[in-house]
């Protein structure tokens, strides 16, 4: 892992006060120089050039402020700090005008023409078939940590056929979890951070990860099977990550989000919160 001895190294004649880690992931780690700027490492030092000419490309089109490239190379992106602090980490918000600017967001997003971004994106469409299996996987892995009601509710989702898939591939940022949906203390999006991901993609992906993140919301009935299935799939990753990671925001997020995604018969406790969740379209 990079450490802060590299960040010096690649910010010569920058006067270094201060190096602080904000995390690290699977394929990134980032530290916060100085508060004013961000030095991210890739796992894949090959991809860090083409994302800073993404970056580029989209400052000037995107809807909301994402990060401005002042470097790349040697496997490193150095940009400005945005203002804001990830919404994972907001203790509580008004999930219902995120969803408004976010969904915006995304469909500008996915207007951008596929042909302008081949070359800066690869295309990164899997079968649904494989999407399943490797959800599977990953239940056997945090079977134990989800509560007794919700697994058999889950074990008959990972038993199901997948939806339909007739979709047109579009650009989209391809990882809108929560932690990377920089807010104000309002809860006002202030900028959409780390990029490494984004491609030519199901429109209905994206979509899918604000539905396990922010709750249920109404979807395009074009995207609304897929987009639930992402939910439910991609829900069992965030709560891998977090248990074999020790990161506990991911695993309360993931756990809040089974009362939408796998709701129980009415009356029927969950242990989680009070209320019966609304149902899921599918």
């Amino acid at each position: 892992m990079a450490s802060a001895d590299d960040v010096r190294r690649v910010l010569p004649g920058y006067d270094v006060e201060s190096v602080v880690l904000l995390g690290s992931g699977l394929e990134n780690v980032a530290y916060e120089v100085n508060g004013e700027l961000v030095v991210r490492f890739a796992r894949d030092p090959a991809h860090v050039e083409r994302e800073a000419r993404l970056l580029a490309f989209l400052g000037p089109v995107s809807p909301l402020p994402v990060p401005e490239p002042l470097f790349a190379g040697e496997g490193c992106l150095v940009y400005r700090k945005l203002p804001g602090t990830p919404l994972l980490d907001l203790a509580s918000y008004d999930p219902a005008p995120v969803v408004d600017v976010l969904g915006s967001f995304l469909s500008a997003l996915h207007a951008l023409p596929v042909s302008e971004l081949a070359e800066l994106v690869d295309t990164d469409v899997q079968p649904l078939p494989e999407w399943l299996d490797d959800a599977a996987a990953l239940y056997a892995r945090v079977a134990s940590a989800v509560p007794p009601p919700y697994r058999r509710l889950l074990e008959s989702f990972l038993d199901t056929a997948v939806p339909p898939t007739d979709f047109a591939p579009v650009f989209s940022h391809n990882d809108l979890g929560i932690e990377h949906v920089l807010v104000d203390s309002r809860a006002t999006v202030t900028g959409i951070i780390d990029w490494s991901d984004a491609a030519i993609v199901d429109p209905a992906y994206d979509f899918g990860l604000l539905y396990r993140d922010l709750g249920p919301f109404d979807l395009d009935p074009t995207l609304a099977a897929r987009a639930v299935f992402y939910a439910r799939c991609s829900v069992l990753e965030d709560l891998a990550y977090g248990l074999e990671t020790g990161r506990q925001p991911y695993v309360d997020k993931s756990l809040a989000a089974l009362e939408w995604l796998f709701p129980p018969a009415r009356g029927q406790a969950t242990g989680m919160r009070n209320g019966v969740a609304p149902p899921v379209p599918m």
